[in-house]
């Protein structure tokens, strides 16, 4: 049974520092394939681990409103945060003592019943730390002091934090059971798709409330397989806010690509590729969900015998990241194609579990190397030892070599390219990590 990551998140008037403690915390965890072309970023959201603790973090501060007034700013950073978070850190400034603005964060988490941990930064020497009881004041317990620019008191804020970790929060679906959510921006479709899908089925079950706030799963059964759908479609909040901020979206769609195994990237036909479809691509692939990209509306695009292959052509310069992931082109208003979906969703859930025999692993692994000797730098050559798979969803393979550094971005796209080629794997992000051998 999968568990969903706690969501904290760091909430605070601007210029408390809280993109230097969402650094700290969340570390250097640079993604494996952040130098990989058509990803972009922004680092809003991240997970983190402390102590066996596994959860993800929110930087409210990151949260663009736009031309909002000041204490507007705050306040609806604030409720974002309150909607999404498990756990709030209520960041202050030590230098500067309890400001109006604290005060105005703290009557809004007062009425939100969730925990919340309040961080006093910048006490960057122990004299300081009596400066930190006027924070008492603000009415949420003891003030923890840290320092975001030494790195000093995170051990105690993050031990507060976890002590409110709840981990019950359980899917109860069998390992059999395919999850798959789709994503993508406003309008794009999926809510229809979603109907179309059960609709030509017939068989849907009443809608479940999700485990995951605000998401609905709807458990259905086709042809003997079982599937969930976490549908994110009815989650759009009221009221500016949510409109005006994409983050927004994006934030919400990470729950739903947490609790997946497959992750249906929808694309409107109609409009074509925008940047905000390849920001939310870039964080299903960085979850290691297995993906389908799926062209909504193609109903409406006026087409010849080579539109399609032309559409797909563009789809795969925007999304070089993806170049596993299968294209499928659907309507869901006219239900035209939409039987050739849950055969590819099957499939990739599949290999997104497959496992592969190390015997034939390590064949494949040293016909590359023969084909493509390994680089040297500096006069020393990689050696590759052997290489075995340690993990599913997504294959994961640890390549033992003399020394992990020696291995070059380039030669690990050939060694995954050569591993694709031998055992398939379409439709889910593969994992190589080099490991040097004891």
């Amino acid at each position: 049974m999968a568990k969903a990551k706690p969501v904290v998140a760091i909430v605070g008037r601007p210029n408390v520092g809280k993109s230097t403690i969402f650094n700290r915390i969340v570390g250097e965890r640079v993604s494996i394939v952040e130098d990989t072309p058509g990803v972009t970023r922004d680092r809003i959201y991240n997970s983190a681990e402390w102590l066996n603790h596994d959860f993800n973090i929110i930087d409210t501060g990151g949260i663009d409103i736009g031309d909002e007034p000041f204490l507007e700013q705050i306040r609806q950073q604030a409720e974002i945060a309150i909607d999404e978070a498990d756990v709030i850190i209520f960041m202050t400034n030590g230098r500067e003592g309890v400001t109006s603005a604290d005060e105005h964060v703290a009557k809004i988490l007062y009425k939100s019943n969730k925990p919340v941990v309040l961080a006093v930064n910048k006490v960057d020497n122990p004299e300081m730390r009596d400066q930190i009881y006027d924070f008492y004041s603000l009415g949420f317990g003891e003030p923890y002091p840290i320092s975001g620019s030494h790195g000093l008191g995170l051990g105690d804020l993050l031990d507060a934090a976890a002590e409110h970790f709840d981990q019950t929060d359980l899917d109860d679906y069998g390992e059999e059971v395919i999850k798959f959510s789709l994503i993508g921006r406003p309008n794009v479709g999926k809510s229809s798709l979603v109907n179309s899908l059960l609709g030509e089925e017939r068989v849907i079950v009443s809608n479940v409330a999700g485990t995951t706030r605000d998401a609905v799963d709807t458990p259905y059964k086709y042809d003997g397989q079982e599937y969930v759908i976490i549908d994110t479609a009815g989650m759009r909040k009221k009221g500016k806010v949510y409109e005006s901020t994409e983050k927004y979206s994006v934030l919400r769609a990470l729950r739903a690509i947490e609790r997946s195994d497959v992750v249906l990237v929808l694309i409107d036909g109609e409009e074509g590729i925008i940047d905000q479809d390849k920001k939310i691509a870039g964080y299903a692939h960085d979850a290691g969900r297995a993906v389908v990209i799926v062209v909504n509306k193609w109903d409406a695009v006026e087409k010849d015998e080579k539109t399609m292959d032309k559409f797909e052509k563009t789809i795969r310069a925007h999304f070089q990241f993806l170049d596993y992931a299968p294209v499928v082109f659907v309507s869901a208003l006219t239900k035209k194609r939409i039987h050739t979906l849950l055969p590819v969703i099957n499939m990739a859930s599949e290999n997104h579990s497959m496992r592969v025999q190390s015997s034939i692993l390590n064949e494949v692994v040293m016909d590359a190397v023969a084909m493509n000797p390994t680089p040297t730098d500096h006069g020393k050559r990689l050696k590759i030892f052997y290489a075995t798979q340690v993990a599913v969803k997504p294959p994961t393979f640890v390549i033992f070599v003399n020394e992990p550094e020696l291995m070059h971005f380039s030669y690990e796209r050939f060694l995954e390219n050569r591993i694709r080629e031998a055992f398939g794997f379409e439709g889910t992000p593969i994992r190589l990590i080099a490991r040097a051998r004891k």
